[in-house]
């Protein structure tokens, strides 16, 4: 039996515009590359922020941001990654991140 695909608003709202770019993303990304067990999904998670906060990605990162803490990665850890990621991705990605990730928290934490 397949896992059910997280809900996206952002997804759903393209999805008329874009059909084929959503059937892959739930198919092939969520449907197969997030159900490999090469990685488990907190690292998986964790690697992800870090990617998308290295390409300056803010839109995905807020969603994966809360993904990862769902999937069991610490608000520390994030911060730790995003911190490591300053001088290794540069300065402005990574105080992007940051703005991101206390958005975040501040919707959890309301």
């Amino acid at each position: 039996m397949s896992k059910p695909i997280p809900q996206s608003a952002q997804r759903d709202r393209v999805r008329k515009t874009v059909p084929a770019l959503v059937a892959y993303t739930e198919g092939v990304v969520y449907g197969d590359l997030w159900e490999r067990t090469d990685l488990s999904k907190r690292d998986r998670s964790l690697v992800t922020v870090a990617a998308l906060a290295a390409t300056y990605r803010p839109e995905q990162l807020s969603v994966h941001i809360g993904r990862a803490l769902d999937n069991g990665v610490t608000r520390e850890e994030i911060a730790g990654a995003i911190t490591h990621l300053a001088f290794y991705a540069g300065w402005p990605a990574a105080m992007s991140a940051a703005q991101v990730l206390t958005e975040v928290l501040e919707k959890r934490d309301a």
